[in-house]
């Protein structure tokens, strides 16, 4: 008799309140707040035209014909292996990368508020009452048992979308922080090679000035020999004292930079203190570099390409989605929640049909007066809105800026090496003559030295270029975000 009467009380709440529930979930796709609409930039057709002097020394090659290991095409194993071990390794890679699990346990998190909380619960007692307390016992034992087990769910109806918009914005978060883990690795990468032609520049210019050094040592050996003899002036034997060691000064300072550029590069691999003070970096012999150029039609794909912009916009879908998530909170909250459970003070009967109880219960809560704070939150999160869209704008031109600087820096640092490189073919057979019309006692040695130095500076500068030309090419694809995996 009790379970009928039970299962009467039940169906009779089941149609009372599954109006209720139908309206609720009708309401629940009614999500508040501003739908996210990509902003218009006025882009570029094209790209700007190298404005070279000359024609290229070499043909030129298109830059989508490389794949998403863009570095290959300087043709270094080493350079390869270096770069493998930094994007395993490098501690600001392994940071970006945490912050995507964050990211995605915040969103998981998040996208929980959209589902029933389901809990079970049991409670056992024993209580023993006073026989002179307030209330008497009449015939109710001082000693009683209560046993409770239960079986609870809540959940509140998402009418308006605040806890829809709220996942919105987790997800874009997530997507914000897997672009950012992406613009690491692309800066990584460019980094690791540009430090790794730095190596290798600081190396060259060790070499000549060690050259240098050598020459000077065995021209002071020999300038020496001549003083003594009497077939040379003191004025040019100090002449030749100072700028041997002028040479041994510039051959200090560029294995200094030689010793810094290799320790910074060990910091880019992610090597442990140990290594970082034991261990050198392997050098390889990079051929000469081909001549590149951007293909046409990218202005536009660079919104897509570039994880930098990627982040940027997904900042700004979440500040837009967190603005609707703050207007659902003027409107009213349907609330649901109940339990299935038994209840005995035996034990041993807790699970049988007379112990069953159950409860379903609906709350509506509607703001009416909270001193502004829902405006307030509302204002704030348009404020934030404003913010990303005006970063995400900023970033969007520094992109196109960075792309232009890159071009230009690549065409200029070609033309640059092939000026300086005749240049210092020319200056190394003006010493050649300047040499024999000394030893020919037609010139000063002044005449020498002055040709000397200038030499000493374009093999330096020539040096200096050629990491340009290549460090260049590392900022072309880091301003176009990296390769192809196939043309475009």
């Amino acid at each position: 008799m009790s379970k009928r009467i039970s299962a009467m009380m039940q169906e009779q709440l089941t149609r009372r309140s599954l109006p209720i529930v139908l309206s609720a979930l009708f309401l629940a796709g009614c999500a508040v707040g501003p739908d996210y609409e990509r902003p218009a930039f006025d882009l570029s057709s094209a790209w700007p035209v190298a404005k070279t002097q000359g024609a290229p020394s070499q043909p030129l090659r298109k830059a989508d014909t490389a794949s998403e290991r863009w570095w290959s095409l300087y043709a270094d194993p080493v350079l390869d292996r270096l770069i493998d071990e930094a994007l395993e390794h490098n501690a600001d890679a392994k940071i970006a990368a945490a912050r995507v699990l964050q990211a995605r346990a915040l969103a998981k998190a998040t996208d929980a508020d959209l589902y029933p909380t389901v809990s079970a619960g049991f409670t056992g007692k024993r209580t023993k009452s006073s026989e002179l307390g307030t209330y008497p016992l009449g015939s109710m034992p001082r000693i009683q048992n209560d046993h409770i087990a239960t079986l609870d769910v809540s959940y509140e109806l998402d009418l308006w979308g605040k806890y829809s918009r709220a996942s919105e914005a987790a997800r874009a978060e997530l997507f914000a922080a897997e672009s950012a883990r992406e613009a690491v690795r692309l800066s990584l990468i460019a980094q690791v090679a540009q430090q790794y032609f730095a190596l290798l520049a600081s190396d060259a210019q060790v070499e000549v000035t060690q050259r240098l050094l050598t020459t000077r040592t065995e021209s002071l050996e020999l300038f020496t020999r001549r003083y003594h003899a009497g077939t040379l002036s003191e004025f040019v034997l100090h002449q030749a004292v100072a700028e041997q060691a002028a040479s041994r000064g510039q051959v200090a300072a560029s294995r200094q930079a030689q010793e810094r550029n290799e320790s910074a590069l060990t910091v880019l691999l992610g090597r442990s203190p140990r290594q970082v003070i034991e261990d050198g970096v392997g050098r390889g012999s990079p051929p000469p570099l081909q001549e590149l150029v951007v293909p046409a039609g990218l202005p536009s794909d660079l919104l897509l390409r570039r994880p930098d912009l990627r982040e940027a916009e997904q900042q700004l879908i979440a500040a837009n989605a967190r603005i609707g998530a703050a207007r659902a909170q003027y409107f009213p909250s349907l609330g649901l929640t109940g339990y299935l459970g038994s209840e005995s003070t035996s034990f041993s009967k807790l699970f049988t049909g007379p112990a069953g109880t159950f409860l379903f219960a609906a709350n509506i809560t509607q703001p009416i007066w909270n001193a502004g704070r829902i405006a307030a939150g509302v204002e704030a999160s348009e404020a934030v809105r404003d913010q990303a869209l005006a970063g995400y704008q900023k970033a969007v031109a520094n992109a196109f800026k960075d792309v232009r600087d890159a071009l230009a820096a690549q065409d200029a640092a070609r033309e640059i090496l092939e000026a300086e490189t005749i240049r210092a073919t020319a200056l190394d057979k003006a010493l050649k003559q300047a040499r024999l019309r000394f030893d020919a006692g037609i010139a000063s040695h002044l005449e020498v030295l002055d040709v000397e130095r200038t030499l000493l500076a374009a093999e330096l500068v020539r040096i200096d270029s050629e990491r340009a030309r290549k460090a260049a090419l590392a900022d072309m694809f880091k301003a176009i975000g990296g390769g192809w995996e196939a043309p475009l």
